[in-house]
């Protein structure tokens, strides 16, 4: 008796979902977008560093690339003793300001994140009112205070304001991460005979580096931008940061536009900030993304 094979029914694949569709028509145009996006924020760097290796009359040209690039202008720029004085006055006050405000906030933000006190949403939201306090208001009345003080055009004279617009923010950024740290480890430390502190230093600080690292990078690409205060409360070299340096250069003569120099000089000090973000890349994106899941 012959067999018949009968063949088996084969079944069609199920269709995505409409939603799955949509997103993958989308994606295209996504990627397009975030390239644009990229072009146009690489677009002005780029045109400084053009800009920087141009000398002479090639300066006023609109030229995409430099016909004969020159590193003239990074020479006169590292050769000249007041941007080198600028450049470590920056340093300092970013490094002493950025610490302070770490290390003030960390014990703020712990007890706004973790202590029972009465109205903690409107301790932290009067924190928050000094960043939308305008600096140039109180700029004038520092000048004269800071001049009866003897503090005027001194580091520490920067650092204290510096340091009072930093602070805010760190808080606030800090006491999102602390939240997100659960209770029962601080509490495991506390019954293994652990004093707060002890718990607070071991348990918490270490759990709360990619916070700190996110809050020490923004507080100190704040304080190192930051212009106003620094124009205001300084008059000489010895005290000026980068910055107010920038704005003070002056050409070879009264006609001359130090436009290669303030380039170069620009690129140079934008150098700091581009190492710390490649540096605390990993830090920084887990930073900014702790919390953002939970379950």
């Amino acid at each position: 008796m012959a067999t018949v094979l009968v063949p088996a029914e084969t079944t069609a694949p199920a269709p995505a979902p409409a939603g799955r569709r949509d997103r993958n028509r989308l994606r295209p145009l996504a990627l397009v977008f975030a390239v644009l996006v990229m072009l146009a924020s690489l677009v002005p760097f780029y045109w400084l560093i053009n800009t920087s290796l141009k000398t002479g009359a090639e300066l006023s040209s609109g030229s995409l690339f430099p016909t004969a690039p020159s590193l003239q202008n990074y020479l006169e720029v590292l050769q000249d003793g007041k941007f080198l004085t600028a450049l470590r006055n920056s340093v300092v006050v970013g490094v002493v300001t950025t610490s302070l405000a770490l290390l003030l906030a960390s014990f703020a933000a712990y007890a706004l994140a973790r202590l029972k006190l009465p109205r903690k949403g409107l301790i932290l939201a009067a924190v928050l009112s000094v960043t939308t306090f305008p600096v140039i208001a109180i700029a004038a009345p520092m000048f004269k205070i800071w001049s009866d003080l003897g503090i005027y055009d001194t580091l520490l004279g920067l650092i204290i304001p510096k340091l009072t617009f930093a602070l805010p923010m760190a808080i606030f950024v800090l006491t999102s991460f602390f939240r997100e740290i659960p209770f029962e480890l601080e509490e495991s430390a506390l019954i293994d005979g652990a004093t707060p502190f002890q718990a607070f230093r071991k348990v918490i600080l270490p759990l709360a580096v990619p916070g700190i690292a996110t809050t020490a990078i923004l507080v100190f690409i704040s304080v190192w931008n930051e212009f106003l205060l620094a124009v205001t409360l300084t008059s000489t070299p010895t005290a000026r940061t980068v910055p107010v340096a920038i704005a003070f250069f002056a050409g070879t003569n009264e006609f001359d536009q130090p436009i290669g120099t303030i380039s170069a000089a620009s690129v140079i000090v934008t150098l700091p900030l581009l190492l710390l973000v490649l540096v605390f890349q990993k830090r920084i994106v887990a930073g900014l993304t702790s919390g953002a899941i939970k379950g």
